[in-house]
Formats: structure tokens, sequence, C-alpha cells
């Protein structure tokens, strides 16, 4: 190398090693006066939920009511947020199986479910091994609507009004039998609730969703269910079954001709409820976004009509940063109820 290129050399090193020093000063001063900016990729993957598939996980079969609210709200969001949603349907366990898969799920806003008051206030009090705190491993976002059960019997069941059917009971100790969606459903405590009240015996055959009792409901194979609204309307409008009464205090609207259970048992005043959940720990912002949805929807014609195709009764607004303190206070009214029923699912 002759000591002319050796000095060209040093030239070009010690131009190179200025810009760079610039460009590291220049990075400082930005960091130190807070005018520095995130790269775009950045702030674009902070903006972006949601940007691919949600799965909305169901703790019942098919068919079901829950079921049918969780396609309606797939397709919902959907249409607003331009992503694709699928219904993945987990039932077992009381709806904890389900929970537990949420549970376990990544908290990033794409795993979501809709739990009942079974999923928060009834299971995890009637086993002895829930195998999870759905309180403390789930993130409650939004309630969305009250289930008012229908204690309805087959037509050729002696009797045709509450006071009818306990006398009826109280003479036939063990003669009639009562369906439920399965051990620690609301239909199930519902019914030990008011044989504890009333001191009846009643055989319980518990089934696998409450669709699967229907079957043997109208064909008289179980005497008595308590059923949700859109299994009850049609079949007590067709004569199918008879309404003894719902499980509500306050009349329904969508069976107004059905009495309250508590006007002939003082004191019985009972309802499920269907909220919106994800995995706990979620990102605050993912929280609120989908509780804006849920707030929104529910005050459109859509949701109304979908409430009165499903027979429920439309919920009161809850923020996602009060419902933590709603379940501790079901999970409190529920203890005593579950207790004194003697209702177990293991």
């Amino acid at each position: 190398m002759t000591w002319l290129h050796f000095c060209d050399l040093k030239k070009l090193t010690r131009t190179l090693f200025a810009f760079l020093s610039l460009l590291l000063c220049t990075a400082l001063a930005n960091a130190q006066d807070g005018k520095g900016s995130p790269p775009p990729m950045a702030e674009a993957s902070t903006n972006a939920y949601p940007n691919k598939t949600i799965k909305l996980v169901v703790p019942f079969i098919p068919g079901s009511l829950v079921d049918v609210m969780a396609r309606a709200l797939a397709e919902e969001l959907q249409s607003a947020w331009k992503v694709s949603v699928v219904v993945d349907n987990k039932a077992g366990a009381s709806t904890l199986l389900a929970a537990k898969i949420v549970a376990s799920s990544p908290a990033d806003g794409y795993t979501l479910f809709l739990p009942t008051v079974t999923t928060f206030s009834m299971a995890p009090q009637l086993m002895s091994k829930p195998g999870i705190d759905p309180a403390k491993e789930l993130t409650p976002i939004a309630k969305l609507a009250v289930t008012n059960l229908y204690l309805t019997i087959h037509p050729s069941f002696p009797a045709k009004n509450m006071r009818e059917w306990i006398e009826v009971i109280r003479k036939n100790p063990g003669k009639f039998s009562y369906g439920s969606s399965g051990n620690g459903s609301p239909q199930h405590i519902f019914m030990e609730i008011l044989k504890k009240q009333l001191n009846l015996d009643i055989i319980h055959i518990p089934y696998k969703g409450s669709n699967s009792g229907m079957v043997d409901l109208l064909s008289g194979q179980v005497d008595m269910s308590f059923i949700d609204g859109a299994l009850a309307g049609p079949n007590i409008k067709s004569g199918s079954l008879i309404g003894l009464g719902s499980s509500m205090s306050k009349r329904s609207t969508l069976l107004p001709h059905v009495p309250p259970i508590s006007e002939t048992v003082p004191g019985f005043d009972w309802s499920g409820w269907l909220a919106f959940a994800g995995p706990a720990n979620m990102p605050a912002a993912t929280v609120e976004m989908i509780a804006d949805f849920i707030k929104r929807y529910q005050s459109t014609p859509a949701y109304a009509q979908l409430l009165e195709k499903g027979g429920i009764e439309p919920a009161e607004p809850i923020k996602a940063v009060d419902m933590p303190k709603f379940i501790q206070s079901e999970n409190k009214r529920w203890a005593p109820a579950i207790k004194a029923s003697g209702a177990t699912v293991d």
C-alpha cells in the first residue's frame, strides 16, 4: 500500500466516525427531551387489537341459550371489528371445564368467554375441588343478561298451580322427578332451594344441557323442570307444558300470565345471569374496548330482539371496573342458599 492510499483510508475512517458520532448524539438528545418516537412497527403493534381470529368459548352444548347468545355476539363482533370470531363449545364440569381452558389461555383478548352465575358463584361452592378460582383466574368484563327460570310441569301432572303442586308433592314423597341441565346448574339449585324451603322430596335427574332434558319433559318421562324462557314460552303457549311460576319475584314481561313463585312461596326470588369474560390480567385498554362494544350493542334493537327470542331479561349496566365487586356480592348471596340446599356436584 502506498503512503497516499494510507492517508486516504485514514481520512475516510475519520469521516465515518464523525458521522456515527453525530447520529448517536442526536438520538441521545431526542431521548432526553422527549422528542423520540417509537418506530412505525412498534406503534402499529400497540394499537392493532384485534387483528386476528377471536375464539369465543361457550360452556354449554350447541343450541343452548348461551350458545345462541354467543353466536349472535360473534356475528356482531365480526361485523364491527372485521375479524373472524369462532364459537368453541366446551360443555362439562358445571361450566368449569370451559373456564379452565380460558384461564390457561394468553390474556391478549383473543380468547373470550360467556360465563354464567354457575361459573362464578355456584359451581366453585358446590365442588370440594373445583380446580379453579374464577374470581381470581378470569377477568369479568360485562353482565349481558338475566335469566328468569320457569317451573313447568307436564300436562298429565295432577296439579295446575303452585298450591296444588305443593300439596301433591307432599302427599307423594319420592314419587315424582325433576330434570335439570346438570349438577350445579341454576335449574338444579333453584329446585333444591325450593325443596328445602318447602320440605319436599323430589328425585333429581340431571341432563347434559337444557335441551337434552326437554324431550323427556315433553313426553312425561320426567314430571317437572325449571326451564328458561326460550323453552318455556312456546311450550306453555302451545299447551305442551304448564307454567306454574317464575323464579324471579318480579313478574316477567315475556310471560306475564305466569305468576312469580314468590306469590305462593314468600321469599323465593332467584335468577341466573350471563356475563362476558376473558383470562385474568387482560390489558385494561382491551377490556375497555370489549366492554364499550357490549354496552353499545346492548342498546340496539337487535339486542332487544335477541333477548326476546332467548326469553331472557335485560341486565342493568355494570362497568367493567365494577364487575369484580358484583361477582363478590353474588358469591356471598349464593353461599347460604347453596349450603341450605345441601346440593353438591362431586
